[in-house]
């Protein structure tokens, strides 16, 4: 996790700062040099271009809508440059705000960020893409882009407002909390997020991007509206991404690997409450091409959650059919391997479907998935599951065997929580390539 220690310098340096308004001196305190480890991407990143100390823009505190003000300091500190928001105070998005111009440039978030709930208004306003009615607040593209929190800048989406919104109209579009759509080369390090309205982060059309230091988690005052679809980070058309050395706590898949994430490396998080470390869902739509490959998963602690290790993929459709969103998409997954998992209390240590959303296996059996699923691995998995399926801890489960492919488990030690002999579900798997007690549906 971030040190300590420069957390501290930092505050004792903002505190020799005046910082009372946005022409006040502002110095910059020395930032984090930060690396990926222990696993490291094929390609490595590049370093960031030098960046100007006097070339500081602070985001006037005192504005109703920070969005605009905050454009524009990125604008004027583009190049070169860096943009602070200042400690100890709020800012607030009421608008949205376009940050995919940025080059070479940092964003020191200090402060907190709060977004606007006005959701009538962000209904028609946020930024919004097909791939799963995707919208945003606010988004983050160009190239060598910075985004520091050094443990102190918050994002809070004030989620209740959305999730209550939810539990009234199914249909309304909630944001997502962060988003880049077109950054390559960069960082975003030393947040905390809180109470996203939707997804925590997506990461889309990205590339080279060192995600770390990140802390998620809701925050529930309604319990009647409890948060929805909070994922903790989705990749989407995105490659060269490591997201590592962080904490979530949240109601649905830590990571998800969306389609076309390809070189993604995922290591050091703790997970709590969530839906797993997914891939997928994949093969929704008809007629697109999904592809999740070269994926490495290491070192994860995982508690209390309905799955540890997920593929989801979703079964064919019958002849004839087009324009289906509920499957019948081709592609496939690819390299991808789950090392050193740590469980406590989760449904299913490990969860293996193309059968996702069928109404019956007999459905999924009549009707296989197109999407080929191959050369995956799940090794030196450890701990419990939780009591829900005693005394079968896993799932795997393929729609015929011609398209489940190389599929290996070693070294697997999950135990139940009545002591009994671990159970796995297999169905149209090469038993002979896994390492566990497998036994039929």
């Amino acid at each position: 996790m971030l040190h300590r220690l420069i957390i501290g310098a930092l505050i004792s340096t903002l505190l020799t700062a005046t910082a009372t308004s946005a022409t006040a001196p502002f110095i910059l305190p020395t930032l984090p040099n930060l690396t990926a480890g222990p696993k490291t991407p094929a390609i490595p990143f590049s370093p960031s271009a030098a960046r100007d100390a006097s070339k500081i823009c602070v985001v006037d505190p005192e504005v109703a809508d920070a969005g605009p003000a905050l454009i524009s300091a990125a604008h004027s500190c583009n190049n070169g440059g860096t943009v602070v928001l200042l400690p100890d105070t709020t800012y607030t998005i009421a608008s949205p705000t376009d940050l995919t111009f940025l080059q070479s440039i940092d964003i020191l978030i200090l402060g907190t960020v709060v977004f606007s709930d006005d959701v009538e208004y962000w209904q028609t306003r946020a930024f919004g893409y097909a791939y799963q009615d995707t919208h945003l607040f606010w988004k983050f593209g160009g190239n060598d882009v910075n985004i520091y929190g050094l443990g102190i800048g918050t994002l809070d989406g004030l989620g209740q407002t959305w999730w209550t919104a939810k539990r009234s109209n199914e249909t309304v579009y909630r944001p997502v909390l962060f988003g880049t759509d077109g950054l390559a080369g960069g960082s975003i390090s030393g947040l905390n997020m809180k109470n996203s309205p939707m997804w925590f982060n997506v990461i889309m059309n990205s590339s080279d991007v060192l995600i770390t230091d990140i802390n998620i988690w809701n925050e529930v005052t309604n319990s009647s509206s409890p948060p929805a679809n909070t994922d903790g980070w989705d990749t989407y058309r995105s490659t060269n991404i490591v997201i590592q050395n962080s904490t979530i706590d949240n109601y649905d898949d830590c990571v998800s690997f969306k389609p076309n994430s390809t070189s993604i490396i995922i290591q050091n998080l703790q997970c709590n409450g969530s839906h797993g470390i997914s891939v997928g869902s994949l093969g929704q739509y008809q007629g697109e091409y999904d592809i999740v490959e070269d994926v490495y998963v290491y070192n994860i602690s995982m508690s209390n959650a309905s799955d540890g290790a997920r593929i989801k993929i979703w079964p064919g459709v019958p002849p004839n059919t087009t324009g289906s969103s509920s499957g019948g998409g081709a592609g496939y997954v690819r390299n991808v391997t789950y090392e050193l998992f740590y469980n406590t209390n989760n449904d299913w240590a490990i969860e293996l479907t193309q059968c996702y959303f069928a109404s019956s296996q007999a459905a999924c059996d009549a009707y296989p998935a197109v999407l080929v699923i191959e050369d995956i691995l799940f090794k030196d998995f450890y701990g419990t599951a939780s009591k829900r399926h005693d005394p079968k801890v896993g799932s795997l489960v393929c729609s015929d065997p011609s398209v489940c492919k190389n599929i290996r488990a070693e070294n697997i030690n999950i135990a139940p929580p009545s002591a009994a002999v671990a159970e796995w579900v297999c169905t149209n798997m090469d038993e002979g390539l896994l390492a566990i007690n497998c036994v039929a549906a």
